[in-house]
């Protein structure tokens, strides 16, 4: 897989459980924080977008934990796009940096709504245009 796009985060002690390893639920806010990066570095806003009536949303996911994190782990969130129709597609894996071990891989499909209407969002398509592999 091409990765088109990465960021370093650094686990936190309240996203660990009882266990001592991340929760769960805390892996969908890592991706997430990744895709409004890469977004930013495009020179679009999910934020600006959603004024213009452009909400991209999660359509579906598919989530495969691997090796945990811990407390004070730093790992690296990276990112690759296609585009499937409508949907775009983000292939997101997260590495432990100390030694590169795959923690979690998802596949995440989005869809746009454009004024609340499933839509195509030329907007996206542009700021997308050089990393979309069309399936």
């Amino acid at each position: 897989m091409e990765y088109i796009f990465e960021t370093k985060m650094e686990v936190r002690d309240y996203e660990c459980d009882i266990q001592g390893i991340v929760n769960n639920a805390n892996y969908l806010h890592y991706i997430e924080h990744t895709r409004h990066q890469f977004l930013l570095s495009t020179g679009l806003s999910f934020a600006q977008m959603h004024e213009k009536g452009v909400d991209a949303v999660v359509a579906r996911m598919n989530l495969q934990f691997k090796t945990p994190l811990r407390c004070d782990d730093i790992f690296i969130s990276r990112l690759a796009l296609e585009k499937d129709g409508l949907r775009y597609v983000f292939h997101q894996d997260i590495y432990r940096a100390s030694d590169e071990k795959l923690c979690f891989r998802s596949k995440v499909e989005l869809v746009c709504l454009i004024n609340g209407k499933l839509g195509n969002s030329e907007e996206y398509d542009r700021a997308f245009a050089k990393y979309l592999q069309h399936v």
